[in-house]
């Protein structure tokens, strides 16, 4: 422990100083207002922003196109399914998840009751509104080809 010294100290034994009273006006609140709707700023009303820059003009050119226009799929059977003939096909980037499990159930021949389960590299089942470009973008292999594995019944997640 701290031993005695003849030096004072003003954490023990002194009286804290009394604290000043505020005698400074009380703050007044901000008036309310209704706020504006957000509008869009063009880039003709804009005075900061006469163009966009190079880079960016290219970047957003490139949004929302592909870089491929078809893809390959390769599927998969897991599990008790039967193997469909033709392993890979090409499919259209833009098209949506749901053609591809319209194109499985008609190449297993599978009744309409009957459930036919999809997965992405044997890990999870894409909305059927996914775009088959946007899954092969970001899951493809390293052959550039989205893996798509298909079971009877549930094997994943």
């Amino acid at each position: 422990m701290a031993s005695n010294s003849s030096s004072p100290n003003p954490a023990r034994g002194q009286a804290s100083p009394a604290l000043p009273t505020d005698n400074s006006p009380q703050a007044s609140p901000i008036a309310e207002r209704p706020s504006s709707p957000d509008l869009p700023l063009t880039m003709t009303a804009s005075t900061v922003l006469l163009g966009l820059p190079r880079d960016a003009t290219a970047a957003l050119a490139g949004v929302g196109g592909f870089p491929l226009e078809k893809v390959i799929v390769r599927f998969r059977p897991v599990g008790n399914a039967p193997a469909i003939r033709n392993q890979r096909v090409k499919v259209t980037s833009s098209q949506k998840f749901e053609n591809v499990v319209v194109h499985v159930r008609k190449s297993l021949k599978v009744k309409e009751t009957d459930s036919v389960f999809l997965y992405i590299n044997n890990t999870f089942a894409p909305a059927l509104d996914e775009v088959v470009g946007n899954l092969w973008r970001c899951f493809k292999d390293a052959n550039n080809e989205l893996n798509v594995s298909y079971s009877m019944t549930p094997a994943f997640g």
